[in-house]
């Protein structure tokens, strides 16, 4: 079954150095569809997309992380948009790092390093430093410009901070990423009504990209096989109701990757998804894709490679049971908003001086959005996994509105 996908318009158009970058990365994807038969599933196709050494978005120069397209970036993170935001888990961390004794961090995919540096400077402040804070980034683009942020926003710290090329064997202290899950390659899925002479029941096909002479399409491919036991909640809809959706193996996979490594502290874990139930509703039928170029939002995958990031939400309910299979505790999930709201964000955001407008409206505008139900604060999730710390009664993040039961 071909469909061609839906080119957008009114985005705005590379520059030419841009569009030859994209060209290469077109002709690397379009050799590696031939290569694997005229067919790629689409988490082959997203990876590539995205993580192609220099090529894909994330392993080649590009901006990324801003607020504005002005500044060539793509998308806005939470640490992007204030400083607040890593001054508040400033004091999730420090609480972790009393409690089991080892002040480090370990962050995968560190983004601009804004959140690295402003989290250095806040657990400082917090009277909690942090003795070594290492970085697991595999772009040498984003190393240096990690690298940058932080030797100008926190110069006296820089040399607490680390890069890693490879996992530690063990570590002891505080895992975090944030914004990472989303932008790990999903696959994706087509339940189709059953034709006529079938047995009335629906049918699955996986989607993936296939060539043609106006470029990349999508081609879905009938499923037969056993299905991920994530879709199992979609057996309930009406045979003839049609739906499009993704399932997460390779986030599930990267949280069983590095739990056995958390000898003892807590895993930290903040992106924009759904638990399962929530994930997998009748009324979610065209599934969450979505790719970001020059902070225009829009849901075609195929549109300049390496050019624009392309996500899913979270299903967070086989994040819960991936670190749980893996030996770890689940300790917490709940709204970023909730969260940050436990975590002392309001406290904070009252230390500065409503008569000054310059600097109090844009803080508080953007404290708005981390909190608002109608902006990150209820999309966003934090979820909390641990080891070593049955002695602890809970984390500060999820003392009030805790969602572990929703999972």
């Amino acid at each position: 079954m071909n469909q061609a996908a839906p080119k957008p318009h009114s985005l705005p158009v590379p520059e030419p150095d841009a569009l030859e970058h994209s060209r290469r990365l077109t002709a690397h994807l379009a050799d590696a569809i031939r290569d694997a038969g005229g067919w790629l599933p689409f988490d082959r196709f997203m990876e590539l997309a995205l993580y192609a050494p220099g090529l894909g978005y994330y392993a080649a120069g590009a901006a990324k992380f801003g607020r504005l397209a002005a500044d060539g970036s793509d998308f806005v993170t939470a640490p992007e948009l204030t400083p607040f935001f890593a001054r508040t888990l400033a004091r999730q961390v420090s609480e972790i790092f009393e409690q089991t004794g080892d002040a480090k961090v370990l962050e995968f995919g560190a983004g601009s390093g804004r959140l690295a540096a402003d989290l250095l400077l806040a657990l400082e402040a917090e009277g909690a430093p942090c003795e070594r804070y290492s970085i697991m980034e595999l772009s040498g683009e984003l190393r240096a410009r990690q690298r940058d942020t932080i030797a100008r926003v926190a110069p006296h710290l820089l040399d607490r901070v680390s890069w890693l090329d490879q996992l530690p064997d063990a570590f002891h202290g505080v895992m975090l990423g944030n914004e990472v899950l989303d932008a790990m390659p999903v696959r994706l899925w087509a339940r189709r009504a059953p034709a006529n002479g079938q047995d009335g029941r629906p049918v699955w096909f996986e989607r993936g990209v296939v060539c043609t002479p106006d470029g990349f399409a999508w081609e879905e491919r009938r499923y037969d096989g056993a299905l991920p036991e994530a879709l199992a909640p979609l057996a309930a809809l009406p045979p003839a109701q049609e739906y499009l959706t993704e399932t997460h193996e390779a986030a599930a996979a990267f949280v069983r990757s590095v739990a056995p490594l958390l000898a003892r502290g807590v895993l930290l874990l903040v992106d924009y998804g759904f638990p399962a139930r929530e994930y997998y509703h009748p009324q979610r039928a065209q599934g969450t894709l979505m790719c970001h170029y020059r902070h225009h939002a829009h849901d075609d995958p195929f549109y300049y490679p390496g050019l624009q990031d392309i996500t899913a939400h979270v299903e967070f309910s086989g994040i819960a049971d991936a670190g749980v299979q893996a030996g770890l505790d689940l300790l917490g999930f709940t709204s970023q908003a909730r969260f940050l709201m436990n975590a002392g964000i309001v406290e904070l955001m009252s230390a500065l001086d409503p008569s000054d407008p310059k600097t109090y409206l844009p803080a508080a505008a953007a404290a708005q959005k981390l909190l608002s139900e109608a902006e990150m604060g209820e999309l966003f999730k934090v979820i909390a996994f641990g080891r070593g710390m049955d002695e602890w009664a809970g984390l500060i993040g999820f003392a009030t509105g805790e969602r572990s039961h929703a999972l």
